[in-house]
């Protein structure tokens, strides 16, 4: 009855294999990190992005060239604008990064993006997949840092959510196989599992971490959770002096919430779905998703984002200049450390601290509050008297 229907979902998923086993074998042949120390200049990427982005990210890149002008000077260091990256100009090529634009993030060293506008279903917009999913496998970005830190309430977090498989893989190539019956598909690869679980563990080995929590739900989703689980936990026999333990998504989320379990974590491993959930609860004990920076790292290729969206709303509203952009200096600060600049990291993230407690400059979306370019200013007059005159 449905022998046509069933074949052409078959040949469909013939294809995402292929693919799938082509990018399995590009994982396995790449060398090593790139080492910013022996680059003679570093290129920062600098994307707006989609609604709030642009003004957030202006300010966050600031914030990075007053940190870094005498770099700039001395030709260390060079920040790259690219303006390709919204979605009026990716609905124009049907592309979720078009073709040019990629060439130039490829250009670029390290990136600093803003939020950028996914098209979802029902909103007249083309299905075209989501800017960042693209860019992370097109960069191969295939890990997802996110540090959740709140020391008064013994919060010390450090998320490694995998970036590249899981369910956002091939998050646009499912099949309506008919009217009534629809598929999505998981992947997970023994490469793309090692890699991010060793990540962490380096990670918690390198920055005195006793515990890595793998994250999964290899009790129902048994054969790709299940992998993810049983490579995650081979790695961790490498690394005998670090406690591993394992935890379902769904109790995981439930322990955050729980004073006295939630101490307990460090670092955690866990695919991408999951990841992208449990990043955004972790957020909101520290002021929410507004005041969290994210890494994605490759091997040849970084790139540091807000961990929120474009809020279009707050644009329509005509209170853009009011967005807060905690989330992408937090992100700035990730980008300093990962180049190599660990003391103008360390200063941004202590400016930040000071400046999100004061009650000189608020931030709260409105106009009762400080606008996002007055609360930059705040955060470079902080440096400035943190650090003087750079």
């Amino acid at each position: 009855m449905y022998e046509k229907q069933i074949e052409a979902a078959a040949e469909h998923f013939k294809a995402l294999l292929a693919r799938q086993l082509e990018r399995n074998e590009n994982i396995k042949s790449q060398g090593d990190f790139t080492d910013y120390t022996k680059l003679d200049k570093i290129v920062i990427g600098v994307c707006g992005g989609d609604g709030i982005g642009p003004i957030i990210t202006k300010q966050s890149a600031d914030v990075l060239a007053y940190l870094l002008k005498d770099e700039v000077a001395a030709g260390k260091i060079e920040f790259k604008t690219i303006d390709g990256l919204t979605i009026e100009n990716r609905i124009a090529h049907m592309k979720a990064i078009p073709d040019d634009v990629l060439a130039e993030l490829k250009q670029c060293d390290v990136i600093l993006k803003g939020p950028t506008t996914t098209p979802q279903a029902g909103d007249g917009r083309p299905n075209i997949e989501s800017a960042n999913v693209a860019m992370r496998k097109a960069l191969d970005l295939f890990a997802n840092v996110r540090p959740v830190r709140i020391p008064e309430e013994g919060i010390d977090w450090t998320f490694f959510r995998e970036n590249t498989e899981g369910a956002y893989a091939v998050g646009s190539d499912g099949v309506n196989v008919t009217d009534e019956l629809a598929f999505d598909f998981v992947v997970t690869t023994t490469e793309g599992s090692q890699r991010i679980a060793r990540l962490a563990y380096n990670y918690a080995r390198a920055n005195g971490k006793d515990r890595v929590s793998i994250i999964q739900k290899a009790n129902v989703i048994k054969t790709t959770d299940g992998k993810f689980l049983n490579l995650c936990k081979e790695i961790g026999k490498e690394y005998p002096e670090i406690t591993t333990d394992e935890w379902y998504i769904d109790i995981t989320t439930a322990k955050l919430i729980d004073p006295k379990r939630r101490r307990d974590f460090k670092v955690f491993v866990l695919p991408n779905l999951y990841g992208d959930i449990i990043t955004d609860e972790a957020a909101e004990f520290q002021g929410g998703v507004g005041t969290a920076g994210s890494a994605n790292i490759g091997k040849k290729y970084a790139m540091f984002e807000a961990i929120h969206g474009s809020a279009p709303r707050m644009i329509e509203e005509g209170r853009g200049q009011y967005a807060d952009p905690c989330s992408m200096l937090r992100a700035s600060a990730m980008l300093l450390s990962h180049i190599g600049y660990v003391n103008e990291s360390k200063a941004l993230d202590e400016a930040l601290d000071i400046c999100m407690a004061s009650d000189e400059y608020k931030i709260t979306g409105r106009s009762d509050g400080c606008t996002c370019a007055e609360f930059g200013e705040f955060v470079k007059r902080t440096l400035h008297a943190m650090i003087g005159a750079k």
